[in-house]
């Protein structure tokens, strides 16, 4: 048998990779609907508290129901939500289209996340399977239902090329640097219970409607100590003035009572009489 140069195998896996599909020409997603509105707003939510504690980071990628394209030919792998570290954030002004392993240095999701509709979509069996092959080191099942007898929120670990089922909650996850659980709170103006990013100490890490309430009251406290402060401040001036108008009204009085001493006193030399024998 033939063998190829170096220099001809190079030029072969390079013309390979012109043979492969762009993103542009892949569609960005199963088109399939979605069952229901958590399974966007769920992983909106993640993202959203992304891009505040990781504002400063261009390393990182989070989509929610795009298509991941692992193999040409190959349909592509939409979960709900997915993680992606050590790829670019923004690639262009229009983003990306989809998520193509071919296009991102083959570089994996780090974490996937899955919402069980309520038609079942195999999030337990098929998706497992799928997501294993694909090299997603976290894969999260969120079940707000609480269908099927499952847990309400699994998390699973990719060790030695099977998914391990984590304990506790929230789960940290020392590869992302972050951990994640369930939490009740407010979102677009919906109070439930969501999923939420957690830091090492089990802290849940606040939306930015959150933040922005927080910024509120801890700006409405301080107007609350300014106005207190100026609330003493002009007693302490109502009591100066107040002390002043005595003093004043003393002095006021002395005087009087000066001027009537001195017109005694001139009344008596009038008569002949000196006020220092009297």
């Amino acid at each position: 048998m033939e063998r190829m140069t170096p220099g001809l195998t190079a030029m072969a896996e390079y013309d390979l990779r012109l043979c492969m599909p762009s993103s542009e020409e892949l569609l960005d997603s199963d088109e399939t609907p979605v069952d229901n509105e958590l399974q966007n707003l769920v992983p909106n939510l993640l993202e959203e508290i992304l891009s505040v504690i990781w504002e400063e980071r261009l390393d990182w990628y989070f989509a929610t129901d795009m298509g991941i394209y692992h193999a040409p030919g190959q349909p592509a792998i939409v979960p709900d939500g997915f993680l992606s570290l050590g790829v670019e954030r923004f690639i262009s002004e229009e983003g990306r289209l989809s998520y193509v392993l071919w296009e991102e240095d083959g570089i994996p999701p780090i974490l996937v996340i899955e919402i069980v509709s309520r038609t079942y979509r195999g999030e337990y069996e098929q998706k497992q399977q799928e997501y294993a092959r694909l090299g997603a080191l976290y894969y999260v099942i969120y079940n707000p239902r609480r269908r099927r007898k499952r847990r309400p929120l699994e998390v699973y670990q990719l060790i030695e090329g099977a998914y391990v089922l984590r304990s506790g909650e929230p789960v940290w996850m020392e590869e992302i640097g972050l951990g994640i659980g369930r939490g009740r709170g407010k979102y677009r103006g919906r109070l439930r219970e969501w999923l939420y990013w957690y830091d090492r100490t089990g802290t849940r890490l606040l939306t930015t409607e959150e933040i922005a309430q927080q910024r509120q009251h801890q700006a409405d406290q301080e107007q609350q100590r300014a106005d207190q402060e100026q609330q003493r401040a002009d007693q302490e001036q109502q009591r100066a003035d107040q002390e002043r108008q005595r003093a004043d009204q003393g002095q006021q009085r002395a005087d009087m009572q000066q001027q009537r001493a001195e017109r005694l006193a001139q009344r008596l030399r009038e008569q002949g009489i000196d006020p220092d024998d009297v």
